[in-house]
């Protein structure tokens, strides 16, 4: 088996658990929030924030994972997080919000996903740097 055929079935091991897990939270807060791109947004900043902690916590070398792209960096990071968070299904709940005329809604929802991803990845990445 050549190397890009193990990285492809580790990030889609990795895929499977984490759209299951995006599924069942947005779906369980279905019914508890005004709208369904609330539980996006929240599993978006969530994979955000986490993703940023692994590759802050690869790069202080206090992690078991090695330098570079290894195996767990795919199943993990990309498989599981990747999978985890939405860009596509972001960007229709921002359409949708527009063509509903919801500008304040989807004004919010567009900068609380690209300003608090940025903000929530950096504070995971900057966790995983830290001493302890």
């Amino acid at each position: 088996m050549d190397a890009t055929f193990r990285q492809a079935v580790l990030v889609g091991i990795g895929a499977i658990p984490g759209a299951w897990l995006r599924l069942r939270v947005v779906n369980h807060l279905e019914p508890m929030v005004p709208r369904k791109h609330w539980g996006t947004l929240l599993v978006n900043l969530t994979a955000a924030f986490a993703l940023g902690l692994v590759l802050g916590l690869q790069r202080s070398g206090r992690c078991v994972l090695s330098a570079g792209i290894s195996p767990l960096i795919l199943l993990i990071g990309v498989g599981f997080f990747g999978s985890l968070s939405t860009f596509s299904t972001f960007a229709v709940d921002v359409l949708n919000t527009l063509r509903d005329r919801r500008w304040g809604e989807a004004l919010l929802l567009g900068a609380g996903s690209v300003m608090g991803g940025l903000l929530v990845a950096a504070a995971g990445y900057g966790l995983g740097l830290t001493d302890g």
